[in-house]
């Protein structure tokens, strides 16, 4: 979707951040970008915009943002849904963005709930309500652990719109028999329908980052194709880490610590329906969850 293609989804409620904004906000809560975190501020109001059309939400949503940092999607999405629950590490910025929110659309402000956390570790009990939804400007420097971690712990959220590192978004959103496709790919298939949402160059960012965005969608199966509980999915994500950990193999060789023996493996893969000779590379979610279900 072209900015031109974007439907008028904003009520006008909220003042959208411009680059001077972005800036200035950064100046007066004393911000200084860093690589750690991963925080590069989206300043363009278009962007912002077509990424809360791309996520499909509304009124009848939860959105989870995860790094809201000054505020630039948050206010969008407030635009638009109900309630925002705002994830942040970063302390400062997490004291801020009610400010910002107030400021800038005092009749919004109520819908929107901070909670300072670290993503990578937050915990159901942490977040107030079931988030129907994820829409991100995800940290690039953790966005998969995030991203499955969030899918993992929280079974309420049908959609995810994120954006990412481009490289990323492409490894997400690959297929079987991709150079491409890895770990991430068949994880994030795990959930639902991962596909790519589109491109977002760099200049719409504070700092401008030295690579390129893509933004990628999940639909998380509405009704699973297999059983999707903490212990099965742990069973289904150590194959498939295992197969990945030494992808030049066959993967009767690659998993012969997975099962005991290359012997074992063999005899496993065979249950399940595959070629031993085979490598990771050329198997779905499916033949992974088949495998991960085999008898030991």
């Amino acid at each position: 979707m072209s900015d031109a293609e974007v439907p008028p989804i904003s009520r006008g409620k909220a003042a959208l951040l411009g680059p001077t904004e972005v800036r200035s906000l950064a100046e007066a809560f004393g911000v200084r970008p860093t690589k750690q975190l991963g925080q590069n501020f989206v300043h363009d109001a278009n962007t912002v915009r077509r990424i809360v059309a791309t996520a499909g939400v509304d009124d009848a949503d939860t959105v989870l943002e995860v790094g809201p940092g000054l505020g630039s999607l948050t206010l969008a999405l407030l635009d638009v849904v109900d309630k925002v629950i705002a994830v942040e590490i970063d302390p400062n910025l997490a004291a801020q963005l009610p400010v910002t929110v107030a400021e800038r659309a005092p009749q919004l402000a109520d819908r929107l709930t901070v909670v300072g956390a670290d993503a990578m570790r937050i915990t159901p009990s942490e977040i107030p309500g079931e988030p129907t939804a994820l829409v991100a400007n995800l940290p690039y420097n953790v966005a998969v652990p995030v991203l499955l971690h969030l899918f993992s712990e929280l079974p309420s959220l049908r959609t995810a719109l994120v954006m990412v590192q481009a490289e990323v978004a492409d490894r997400l959103a690959a297929v079987p028999g991709s150079k491409i496709y890895g770990v991430p790919s068949v994880k994030a298939s795990f959930f639902g329908d991962v596909r790519r949402a589109g491109a977002v160059g760099r200049t719409v960012f504070w700092p401008v980052p030295k690579v390129e965005s893509g933004l990628v969608r999940i639909d998380r199966y509405a009704e699973p194709p297999w059983p999707v509980d903490e212990e099965h999915r742990r069973r289904v994500f150590a194959v498939i880490d295992a197969a990945f950990a030494q992808r030049r193999k066959t993967l009767r060789a690659a998993l012969g610590g997975w099962a005991g023996s290359p012997a074992e493996a063999e005899r496993r893969l065979l249950e399940a329906g595959i070629e031993p000779s085979m490598r990771g590379e050329r198997l779905d979610v499916a033949a992974f969850v088949r495998l991960a279900d085999t008898a030991p």
